[in-house]
This record gives structure tokens, C-alpha cells and sequence, in this order.
């Protein structure tokens, strides 16, 4: 349920998706962003260029781009990728060089070819303490990527390129991991976000622009490589605070009817996985919606799952988005890339502002996964305490109630709760509180994972728009 290690700074998912025919370009949160041209200057963004951002609205505290089609992939600095048709995304193409890997975790040693593409600078609307990236990613065997973030800061230094995941969705080649201990005293990577440090942002430092950096791997000698349907990264600023200003209610019910899986009875299967089911909250939770979304796994990706296990496609998203280096399952991107590795889904990390924010995205048909901790005495009906658990957000009654679909329950049936509006917003949009010591913690603020078809309908364009992901 909650991270088997203390994180920093909880993070974000959610999902950006469309078709260049529907959506010519990823949107800032803060400020709408102009189509891109054909071919950007590479390395940079320009005004009216893929990834330019104007000033933020008021209130605005998130700044969502994705690449995701042609023109995007095109703006970017390519050696050895190539941009496919339209929707087909970033593709190996031929190799830029040959690089030896030692996998920290099995202490395997193999040579790999490489290709590399670098995105255009990317100037936030938000100045930003965070970054967490997202990417979308097809590895077949004898394949993975790395995925790098640059950041500039206010003053005009820069970072490091800080390696934000080293990701295939197997675990033959490689053991998927994020990469501790990376910092220059001013910024710092905690698992999977790059976070301004405390005494840094204290004095007034802010990201204001960053850049990625996804090199693809293929084994030497094939002609099958990855390919990247969709990356980038959520940037935000999300003030402290204890309390968030009560919504009203739509008065206007709504549920999608999203299937139901509890991590609880999974506890004690496979404890290599971040302890076994009590901790699988979010592989669970990733699962419901791959699963609302018509995905499933293969029967042969099951194989490996105990057959007297119920369930075994919860084992295996478990598996799918373990962290070798976090030692957890807990990690935000791996979550959402594991849920796009299945045909026809993108999935981002992200911020939302408010439940009217989640409404949209509820009638439009999209569930959210979201992030919430709280005291046992601040959400009733939940029954437990948690520093920080995903559940599902599958509808609203009339009343404005929140209907969640909480992993934490003992079976699938008790899976669907309805949790007090007022309670459940406050636990989830705060960004600090105070835990059962009385001791004040970081808090989510708003953080959540959306998931959604790579070819929305016109209402779920719509509704991703106004959510600030398209």
C-alpha cells in the first residue's frame, strides 16, 4: 500500500493522449501552447514551436508537454532515431555507437548499440521546485531505454543530466531501476522525481526550463530496436498548504464501471515484489484501468504466476513495474509506462488542481488513479492510515461524494467505497499534514495518473484539454 521506503516528495501520473489529426501538439496546464511546425530548430523551443509556453494564469500551478507524434519526434536532435509515420513514434534507425551496461542488480555485463534523441529545450510555464518525466515505450527482447532530464534554473546554471529511469517492460535483459544518489547540491533526484533542494527553493530557486534525453539500446547486430511513443514531463509548484478551499458539488452522479481488484489478497504472493500484495497499490490500481481500457496480458505473460492464484494479472503488473533500485512498485512513470507497454493506452504523470478537474475528466469517461495519506480519523470509511496510497477514482454521486475504487480492501466485492467529498479532496489536493505523532509531512498535492486511449473521442480531447494535458 504505501512505499516501503520514505520518498521526499510525492509524485504525479497521469496521461496525455491524442492523434496529430485531433491534437497537433501537447499543452501546457498553464498556458495554451501554438501547433508545431513541421520541423522545430532542434534544441530549443521557439515561440511558436513544439514546447514554447506563455505566462501562467493565475492560480496555475502545473505545466504538462508531451512529445508524441512526427512533428514533435522531428523537432528533436536525432542520432541514430528516426521519426516514423504520424502516430508511430521514435524509432532506433542506426546505431550512434556501442555501449557496455553492468546491470547494478545482477552484475550482468553486455555490449549494446545505441541511438540517441535530445528534445528541444522546454521553457515552463510554471517556474517549478518538480519534475517528474513520463514515457510511453515498446521494448521487445534485446531492447530497453534511458530516459535523462536536464533542468535550468532561474539564475541560467544547469543541471546535470540526471538519469530518471533506465526502463524495459521485461526484466530479461535488464532489471528496471531508477538511479540514487544523483545531485549537484541545488537539485536532486529522489526515485523518480528531480526536486529543487529545501535550502535552494527556500531562497527563491526554480526550474524554468528543462530538456529530455532518451537513448534506446538494441542487443549489437539486430535490426529490431525500441520505440517511444510519448515523453516528456509534468513541471509544478504547488504551494504549501494544510487545507484546500472546499468545492462545490455538480449535484450530477456519475461512475464508470471499472473492474475491482484488491491488493489485500495478494498479501504474501511473491514478496520479491515490494513485500507482496499488501504493498501493490498502485501496479492494482494500473491494472483496473489497463483492464477498463480492454487490455489484458497475454496468457503467456501469466505463465510464470502461480495457477492457484487468483487474479495473476495483478502478480504481473506487480512484477512489470518493480523498481530494482527503489525496491518498491511504487514508481509513478514505471506505472504508466507499464499501462501504455499495452496497445491502444498513453499515460502520463500529472497534477490536477481540483475535483472539478477530475469531474471533467470522469464524464468524459476517464477514471483517475490518484494519490492521497491521511490519519485513520481523516477519511471515514477507510479504515486504515496511509504516508501514501493510489486508489481509484471511478465516479461522483449526486451528492458530490467521491466513489473510489480502494485496493485496500479485504476482497474485490468491498472494493467500491464512497468516501466523504470534503475529507477525501482535502486528503488528496494538500500538500502538507500532519501525521498521528503530530509531526507535519509532505502531502500529495493532487497528484495522479491518467490513462486514456492513444485515439480519444472529441469529448475526451476536449476534457484533456481542459485538464491541462493536451
Amino acid at each position: 500500500m504505501t512505499a516501503p521506503t520514505p520518498r521526499r516528495a510525492l509524485l504525479a501520473v497521469a496521461l496525455a493522449a491524442a492523434t496529430a489529426a485531433t491534437v497537433p501538439v501537447g499543452r501546457a496546464q498553464a498556458a495554451a501552447a501554438q501547433p508545431a511546425g513541421p520541423a522545430g530548430a532542434p534544441g530549443t523551443s521557439t515561440g511558436t514551436g513544439a514546447g514554447s509556453a506563455a505566462a501562467a494564469p493565475a492560480g496555475r500551478s502545473v505545466d504538462n508537454r508531451f512529445w508524441f507524434y512526427r512533428g514533435h519526434w522531428r523537432a528533436g536532435t536525432h542520432r541514430g532515431t528516426t521519426a516514423l509515420g504520424t502516430h508511430a513514434g521514435l524509432a532506433f534507425d542506426v546505431p550512434a555507437g556501442r555501449t557496455e551496461y553492468t546491470d547494478p542488480h545482477t552484475g550482468r555485463k553486455a555490449a549494446w548499440d545505441h541511438a540517441v534523441w535530445t528534445s528541444p529545450v522546454h521553457r515552463t510555464a510554471v517556474p517549478a521546485t518538480e519534475v517528474v518525466a513520463s514515457w510511453n515505450a515498446h521494448t521487445p527482447a534485446g531492447t530497453w531505454i534511458r530516459i535523462e532530464l536536464r533542468a535550468t534554473y532561474g539564475d541560467g546554471g544547469t543541471s546535470p543530466w540526471y538519469v530518471m529511469g533506465r526502463w524495459a517492460s521485461g526484466d530479461a535483459d535488464i532489471r528496471r531501476t531508477s538511479v540514487d544518489g544523483q545531485t549537484d547540491g541545488r537539485s536532486t533526484v529522489w526515485t523518480d522525481t528531480l526536486a529543487v533542494d529545501a535550502p535552494a527553493r527556500a531562497a527563491g530557486l526554480r526550474i524554468t526550463a528543462w530538456q529530455l534525453r532518451l537513448t534506446l539500446y538494441r542487443t549489437p547486430g539486430s535490426g529490431r530496436g525500441p520505440t517511444v511513443g510519448l515523453a516528456g514531463a509534468m513541471a509544478s509548484d504547488v504551494p504549501d498548504r494544510f487545507t484546500v478551499p472546499a468545492s462545490a458539488p455538480s449535484g450530477e452522479a456519475v461512475e464508470l464501471a471499472v473492474p475491482r481488484y484488491s491488493q489485500e489478497v495478494h498479501i504474501g504472493r511473491y514478496p520479491e515484489y515490494d513485500n507482496g500484495g499488501e504493498a501493490w497499490c498502485s501496479p492494482t490500481s494500473s491494472q483496473m484501468v489497463v483492464e477498463f481500457w480492454g487490455r489484458r496480458p497475454a496468457p503467456a505473460d501469466l505463465a510464470w504466476v502461480d495457477p492457484s492464484y487468483s487474479d495473476p494479472q495483478v502478480c504481473h503488473a506487480a512484477r512489470s513495474t518493480y523498481d530494482h533500485a527503489y525496491k518498491g512498485c511504487g514508481n509513478w512513470p514505471f506505472n504508466a509506462a507499464y499501462a501504455a507497454s499495452y496497445g491502444g493506452i498513453a499515460a502520463v504523470v500529472t497534477r490536477l488542481s481540483s475535483l472539478g478537474d477530475l469531474e471533467v475528466l470522469l464524464r468524459a469517461g476517464i477514471p483517475v488513479i490518484t494519490s492521497q495519506s491521511f490519519r485513520a480519523d481523516e477519511l471515514t470509511g477507510a479504515g486504515y492510515a496511509t504516508a501514501g496510497h493510489l486508489m481509484t477514482i471511478v465516479g461522483l454521486t449526486a451528492s458530490g461524494d467521491v466513489v473510489a475504487n480502494d485496493p485496500h480492501s479485504p476482497d474485490n466485492p468491498s472494493v467500491r467505497r464512497v468516501y466523504r467529498r470534503r475529507e477525501w479532496e482535502n486528503a488528496w489536493l494538500r500538500t502538507k499534514r500532519y501525521n498521528a505523532a503530530g509531526k507535519a509531512v509532505s502531502a500529495p498535492g493532487g497528484v495522479c495518473y491518467l490513462y486514456a486511449p492513444t485515439r480519444p473521442t472529441p469529448p475526451q480531447v476536449t476534457a484533456l484539454r481542459a485538464v491541462g494535458v493536451l
